[in-house]
């Protein structure tokens, strides 16, 4: 039997010689299907072929007819969500489950995806982003990348962040000051990301240079990576939240707490709605609340939103 074989939007990206969230958008504009298996959007090769054909013949103007159908295709409203917290999955299930709309996930770390929004790629952004001369989070960095935009900020769950250390703590990691002396080995984040953010403000802070930390170039992609990373012994200190250190088990020192927001534009119509409802639900509350590890408290807040 001939099976048709079917791409991720990782490999679909790298086909196309595009960024996974150009994939993305290329998707909620209805232009190319998807279909999805479980939390993974994939793509059937022959849908591929087919857009890829339809770029070439760019040149032949669709009728109307076709313009309604492709319409009619693209129906329901897809919505991509940026970030890698697990809640964000319990978010997309809600909104699958309570509105038209259609979910699409985005792992990509905090900074990236605030830039992706502005570019028009994205529908709800993730943020934990610690600024350092204000001492608050997010609030400063959508205020300075989403000029000129209409949006709203509001509250996702907080959670504590700090050290991810080996069991025991053998190095008697305790402070950020710490991360100067000549035995530590760090497990570092991507650039853009939340965790590395919040690393680079603190050493500003701490007057520390990132060239003295042994490690600082090596970057992992996700919490987990960095807490696999200390706890196979290839580093002895990461930066991340406490439910990665639980489910690798190693030892996790809190250091902070970050606010964990969404930011959505005003422009997206029910969407804005649709999530402030789910958020403020006292089901979700309860649910998010049982896996631990996240505070609810103020979660369907809104932090900030522009005037207009």
């Amino acid at each position: 039997m001939n099976k048709e074989h079917s791409y991720t939007v990782e490999e679909v990206a790298g086909l196309l010689k595009v960024s996974k969230l150009t994939v993305y958008d290329i998707i909620k504009k209805g232009e190319l299907p998807a279909f999805r298996v479980g939390r993974q959007m994939r793509i059937d090769q022959a849908d591929l072929e087919n857009y890829k054909r339809g770029n070439r013949q760019s040149a032949v103007v669709p009728s109307h007819n076709e313009k309604l159908q492709k319409v009619e295709k693209s129906s329901p409203r897809t919505v991509v969500i940026s970030g890698q917290d697990m809640v964000l999955d319990l978010l997309a299930s809600e909104i699958e489950k309570n509105s038209p709309l259609r979910p699409l996930r985005s792992y990509v770390g905090s900074l990236n995806s605030l830039i992706s929004m502005y570019q028009g790629e994205c529908d709800i952004v993730s943020l934990h982003l610690f600024d350092g001369e204000t001492g608050e989070y997010n609030v400063p960095y959508v205020k300075k990348l989403l000029t000129g935009h209409s949006y709203t900020v509001v509250n996702l769950v907080s959670r504590m962040a700090g050290f991810y250390v080996p069991n025991g703590n053998p190095q008697n990691i305790q402070t950020w000051s710490d991360l100067s002396k000549p035995f530590i080995q760090l497990a570092n984040r991507e650039k853009g990301s939340g965790a590395r953010v919040l690393l680079d403000e603190q050493l500003i802070l701490h007057n520390i240079s990132p060239n003295i930390i042994s490690g600082y170039e090596n970057e992992e992609s996700n919490h987990l990576s960095v807490a696999s990373a200390i706890a196979s012994g290839r580093a002895n200190v990461g930066i991340g939240i406490e439910k990665a250190a639980r489910i690798v088990g190693i030892d996790f020192l809190p250091l902070i707490q970050e606010r964990y927001d969404l930011v959505i534009l005003k422009s997206s119509g029910e969407l804005l709605n649709v999530v402030k409802q789910i958020l403020r639900s006292d089901a979700f509350k309860k649910e998010v609340a049982s896996i631990g590890g996240y505070d609810v408290s103020l979660t369907g807040e809104v932090i900030y939103e522009t005037p207009f």
